[in-house]
Formats: C-alpha cells, structure tokens, sequence
C-alpha cells in the first residue's frame, strides 16, 4: 500500500511541476492586471491541459491533442463570459468571442496600465497558457524528456515578462519560485527511470562498468557545459539587470481618432447654426446639487451647467496650438471600467457626478463626460489620463447608452487671488505660443498683463475685456488661425469684425493668456440639465488656466446677457510706431567747438567699411549678369521652339509649325493678321509687309522694278491648305520645302528691320506665350 501511494505520488512531481510553472506565467503576468481574475483563469488553464495529458495517456498520442483542444475551448469560452460579465460588456457570447478574437493581442498591448480582465484582455494568455500545458505534458510524460517538457513553459514565462516590461516590479521572487519548482521536477524520476532504477543491473560486470562511466562522462561534459554558459552569460545578464525592460506597446499604434475628432472646435459653428439638433440624452446626479459657476465669472454669472444638479460635459481638450488649428494631440489607451484614478488638486474639493449618457446624433469617437471620469460601463473606451478625455474606438452610433462616474474637482475661490502658476518643461506644453503673432495681439496682451500682476488678475482681465467687448453670433465663419483671431479682436465692427462664436472666445482667451505668461487651454463640450436632452446649441468652448494646487480653473470669457459691447478703441491703447513731437527730449546744445570728423575707415573693432564705389561696381555688375543670363535664356528657349516646329512630329505638323514660323515673325513685325484670315490673304499679307519693310516700296507692294522679290510664302500657304483639307497627304520633302520657305521669310523679314529691333527679335518673349495657348 505503502509503495504505491509512493509511486503516485513520484508520478505526480512533474504533473504538478508543469502545472506550476506554467500557473507562474500568469502570476507574472497578472501584475499588470487588476484584481485576480486572469492569474486564475490562467492557472485553470495550466491544471486543465496537464491534467487532461495525464488522464489521456493510454489514449494515443495522435487523438491527445483534439480532446484537449476540445476542452481548452469550453475553458476559453467560460472565460470570456465571466469576464464579459465581471466588466459588464453587453452581447452575445458569440459576439463577444469574435471580437476578442479579432482585437485580442492589439487591444493586450494598448491597454491602460492596470489592464481590467476583459473578454479581448484574456484570451491571448489563457489560450497560450493551455496550449503550454499540452505541450508540455506530452514531451515530459509520454516521451520522458522533463527538461524538454520545461521549454513552453519556460517560453511562455519569458513572453509575459516581456509583455509586462518596465510596467511592474522585478518578479525576482516569482522567478526563484520558478526555478525551484523546476527543479523539483527535475530531481523526481520518472515513470520510465522507475520501471529500471539502473539499466545496468542486467548487463555483464565489464560491460556494465563501461556503460556507467559513459553516463558519469557525460554528465560531467553537461555539467561543465553548464557552467561554462554561466560564466560566459552571467556577466551579460548581470548587467541588465539594472536596465529598464523594454515596453513592447511602443511598438503597438495605440487607438487614435478621427481627423474630424482632432480638432473639435471647428464644429462649433456648424452645431450653432442647427441649435435644434439633439445630440444627446443625459441624466445626472451629484452628491451634492449645487450650481456650478465658472471661478472666473463674475458674481451673478449664469451657471456652467445649469442650475438644479445639471454639469458641464466635456468633449474634448485641446492643448497644442501651431497658430493655425487647435488640437486634441491625446494619446488613448484601451481601458475597462475601472479608470486610473489621478490624484486631486491639493487645494480643489471632489465631488462625485454619475450620468446615464445615450447618443442620439453625435458622431465621431469622443465619448462625452462631466471630468474627470473613474468608471464607465455600458461602452468599450480608451482614455487619456493626461487629459481626462475618453474615446469609443469604434466610433459613437446612435442608441449607444453608457453610464459615467466622475469625480468632478472644485478649486477653492478664495485662494486664486494669491495663487501662482507652474512653469518648465511639464507645462511647456501648454505655454508654448507658436510664430507668426500678429503684433497688435501682442500689444494687447502686453497691455492687459502690465496693468494686472497677479496670475489670476491676468486672467480675470482677459475675460472681462473680451465680455465686454465683443459680440456672440451664431452664424460667424469657423476659425482660429492667427488671421481669423486678428479680425475677431481688431477688424471692423461694420465688416464683420468683433464678433464670433465661443470657439474665436475660448481660442482668443488661450492665446492671450499664453502671450501673457499664463498656461491655458481650450475645452470644447456641452451645458447639460439634470435631467434631458442636449441640443447642438447647447455645445460651446470655453478656456482653462492652470494654477498650483488648484488644477486646471475653467473661464467664461463670453458677453453677459442683454449687454451691448463697448468698442475696442475705447480700452485698447496701441504702442504708437515713434513718440510725439511734443514727448521727444529736445537736443542739448552744447557751446563747444565742433567734433573732429572720423575717418570713414574707423569703426567698431571687427567691422570694417565697405566703400561705396566698390558697392555701386558690385550691384551693377550683378545687375548686368541677371540680365544677361535672362537673355540668354530667352535666346536658348526661342531657338528650342523653332526646332521643335520644323523638325518634330510628322510633315503635316511640321508643315503647320512653319506657318507658325511666318505668323510669330509677322507678329514681331508689329503687323500681326487675325484668325479669321484664310492662308492666302495671311500670305499676300506677308508679301505685303515684306515689301513695305524694304527700302524702294509702293503702295501694291512691289518694289521699283515691278517684281515682288522675296521667298515664295504662297507656296506655304499652298501646303497649309494641303495638309488642313487632306490630312496624312503631305510627304518629308514638301515638310523639307515649308521649313526652308518659312525660314527664308523670316530671315529676310528680319533683316529689313532696323539694327535695334534685329537685336530683340531673337529674344522677344511673345513667340514663347502664344506657344503655351
């Protein structure tokens, strides 16, 4: 009895061992997870498979594996509905398996640090941890080979180190735990090594002698092996250990939205010109129902939200501003429902508002809510912590209904007066002003900031200038650019200028308050009720300033109702360009006698003067150069066209080329002929022109003699007639015939004209401007 409760219990060492090692995968890989659910999935997974190998092992080896797979796909599937159900993700099981299926291992590498067990979050490391476990067992149980039998496990150890990378403490413990089990399994024999304790016993003495000290040779070579490796390794791996791991999710694009999602603001303007449309339905509750004002309104301010428990939603934050478009610039991860929570503002109370959000005609893949959100459930999403913003990565549909816990930061007013601002290379971000300011905004925020010190004095004179100067209206362009802010501060109240929706108030306010020092950003979201609907007018932008200990302070730069705004010129007082006569210190005369006159050549050290001559001589010659080579450039294109008509393309064409010829020269001759000329009246216009250029002309011209001496220009008119009335029937030699007449004509043209205009005929443009007609 004794003996076989002992040779169940050797056989069941490297069962156990295998199960082990595996199951330490996913304790290693469970600490970047929260809770405890996947490290027991994963080790139902690793006492499935071996058990399963061990209860098949009369079974053969061809038929193991499809019952293990078999039972790997109900464990699976179990696991991703308790998981599904854990998150409280809606769908069908089989929805849910395709998807995690389809998403698993990039949504594993994107996901938020703690990763929530999800359907899509576990199934990469449960399927792998069975498939482990197969593996393993059948090597080390049916062929004996337990050191072999250690490598998936082994492999499977070192991919959830590398998964888990720089995200979690050294597993030194869970690595040394390791090692010993494996060990463990090492030391027992196997079933096989039980069955013959010593395969010599049967063998003659000498024959049993050799065959030992073969075994002892060769487990001193191993041995020896082995710590040569150690000696050879142990160094290397020394000195990583106080390296940091690499992350493999820098490798992964994490989910990224849509171009219409990156820059939000812009929509603005279209949602007030449809302020009717619903975009969503919400309900919400506080802990506390108080209104909630913007700190930077004045008293008597209309609420952010609305009075009753209602809240302000965010949409999006924009914090990077190129001086053309604000934009989101969010880096999202998947997250599950549980979000990370960030610790609050030192000086700033929370407060904790739940919404029931469901989407009606709001599109993109923002996912709206009150900041900042801690839970969300009903919807896939992935967050932002930098933020606070939360995306739907698959895009927002009609009908989509998720809940939102969000733990909504008060900054305390009374200390804002005295509060301060952060500044270096954290906040650089959101204090960086790019080029291209225009200088009035500069002046302007100059002014506001020299007559305020204090951070939120500053502040607080940015909104009150813009409040009460400048108009809403709900069908003002869309626009932020340097030049769209320009006109919304300083262009003409009659022209449309001073006047715009919250999106040129909330980016003017940011970008002032940049100029002045102060860290800012643009919000754009919505005004919601306790309880209702929230339409497209309902949508706005507003800034934020970031204080110490206080958090990011929204502001309300927008006009007070039913106040009529006062003009710009009344409180902005430009820098004039040069001081008045008047200001001017009048020179000091004094009566001494006139200063010695200094020679041209002194001067401050290392800065010697070039004379003037010499810089008259130099821009000349340049001059001269530029002019040249543009001449020559006209020369080389002129010559290249001409080529180009006679020699190119077939006779009809270049037939049509010499005509081209004769025309350009007609042109050139200040006697141009019209398109409405048939080629023989051009022609007897050419002769005309020809006769009239030469010394000796009268009126029919003919010259003295009676002759009309020149090229036979109606010869080429002939063969234009010839190839426009039967295309294809010209031939090379009659091509040969019209580039020789053309050129003729031209050439004698040419030299009837007097010296000058012979100088600019070769390199007068016209030709080059009718060619590209």
């Amino acid at each position: 009895m004794v003996t076989g409760a002992v040779r169940v219990l050797r056989a069941a060492v490297v069962p156990l061992a295998l199960i082990g090692l595996t199951a330490l995968a996913g304790v290693v890989l469970g600490r970047v997870y929260a809770g405890s659910l996947l490290t027991g999935l994963v080790v139902g997974a690793a006492a499935g498979s071996v058990l399963v190998s061990v209860a098949a092992q009369r079974l053969p080896s061809w038929l193991v594996a499809p019952v293990s797979v078999a039972a790997m796909v109900g464990w699976t599937l179990w696991s991703l509905r308790l998981a599904a159900d854990r998150a409280a993700l809606p769908g069908g099981l089989l929805e849910i398996t395709g998807d995690a299926a389809r998403n698993g291992i990039p949504r594993l590498l994107t996901a938020m640090i703690p990763v929530e067990p999800t359907p899509d979050t576990v199934l990469v490391p449960v399927v792998a941890a069975w498939l482990a476990g197969l593996a393993g067992a059948e090597v080390a149980l049916r062929t004996g080979r337990v050191l072999l039998g250690y490598l998936p496990a082994a492999g499977l150890y070192a991919a959830a180190l590398y998964v888990v990378g720089p995200n979690a403490a050294p597993a030194v413990g869970v690595t040394v735990a390791f090692v010993a089990v494996a060990a463990v399994g090492l030391a027992a024999p196997t079933g096989a090594a039980s069955a013959a304790a010593d395969p010599g016993t049967e063998l003659a003495p000498r024959v049993r002698a050799a065959v030992r000290l073969r075994l002892a040779t060769s487990a001193a070579l191993g041995v020896a092996l082995v710590v040569g490796l150690v000696a050879l390794l142990g160094p290397v791996v020394a000195d990583q250990v106080d390296g940091r791991p690499v992350d493999p999710r820098r490798y992964v694009e994490p989910p990224q939205v849509q171009t219409l999602d990156e820059n939000p603001l812009i929509r603005i303007s279209g949602w007030a010109l449809r302020p009717e449309q619903k975009l969503l339905d919400v309900s919400t509750e506080r802990a506390g129902v108080a209104p909630q004002v913007s700190v930077g309104a004045p008293p008597g301010a209309e609420p952010a939200g609305n009075a009753g428990g209602g809240a302000r939603i965010r949409l999006a934050v924009l914090s990077d501003y190129d001086g053309v478009t604000w934009r989101v610039g969010a880096t999202y991860r998947n997250a599950g429902r549980i979000l990370p929570a960030a610790a609050p503002s030192r000086d700033s109370t929370v407060e904790t508002v739940r919404q029931q959000i469901t989407v009606a005609e709001l599109s993109g893949r923002l996912l709206p809510a009150v900041a900042t959100p801690r839970e969300v459930s009903g919807a896939r999403v992935a967050y932002d912590p930098a933020s606070g913003t939360l995306i739907r990565p698959e895009g927002l549909t009609p009908g989509l209904r998720y809940a939102v816990t969000s733990a909504e930061e008060q900054p305390d007013p009374n200390l804002l007066a005295s509060a301060n601002v952060p500044a270096g290379a954290e906040v650089a971000r959101v204090l960086r002003v790019a080029d291209g300011v225009p200088d009035p905004m500069r002046r302007l925020a100059a002014q506001l900031a020299e007559e305020n010190g204090a951070p939120y004095a500053r502040a607080q004179a940015i909104e009150q200038f813009l409040a009460e100067h400048y108009r809403v209206v709900a069908d003002a362009p869309s626009g932020h650019a340097y030049p769209n802010l320009g006109f919304f501060l300083f262009g003409p109240r009659a022209g449309g200028g001073q006047e715009g929706t919250s999106e040129q108030f909330a980016a003017a306010f940011a970008v002032l308050g940049r100029l002045s020092g102060l860290p800012t950003r643009v919000v754009v979201g919505f005004r919601a009720g306790k309880q209702g609907p929230v339409l497209a007018g309902d949508a706005f932008a507003w800034p934020e300033v970031l204080f110490d200990g206080l958090g990011w302070v929204p502001f309300d730069p927008l006009p007070r109702p039913n106040e009529e705004p006062r003009p710009v010129e009344e409180d902005f007082r430009p820098t004039p360009e040069d001081p008045p006569p008047s200001e001017a210190p009048a020179p000091t005369v004094e009566p001494s006698a006139s200063p010695e006159p200094v020679a041209a050549g002194d001067g401050p050290p290392g800065r010697a003067g070039v004379s003037t001559p010499l810089l008259v001589a130099g821009g000349s010659g340049g001059l001269v150069l530029l002019v040249g080579a543009l001449l020559l450039t006209l020369l080389a294109m002129r010559r290249s066209l001409t080529r180009a008509r006679l020699g190119r393309g077939d006779p009809g064409q270049r037939i049509a080329g010499a005509w081209r010829e004769v025309t350009d020269a007609l042109r050139l001759a200040g006697r141009p002929v019209g398109d409405d000329l048939a080629a023989t009246e051009v022609a007897g216009h050419a002769r005309q022109t020809l006769a009239a250029a030469r010394a000796g002309t009268t009126a029919d011209g003919t010259t003295a003699d009676g002759t009309t001496d020149g090229p036979a220009v109606d010869d080429l008119a002939a063969l234009l007639n010839q190839v426009g009335f039967a295309p294809g029937a010209a031939t090379p030699d009659q091509a040969a015939r019209a580039a020789e007449v053309a050129m003729a004509y031209v050439n004698t043209l040419r030299s009837a004209r007097p010296w000058w205009r012979r100088l600019l005929w070769s390199v007068h443009p016209t030709p080059l401007r009718r060619a590209r007609r």
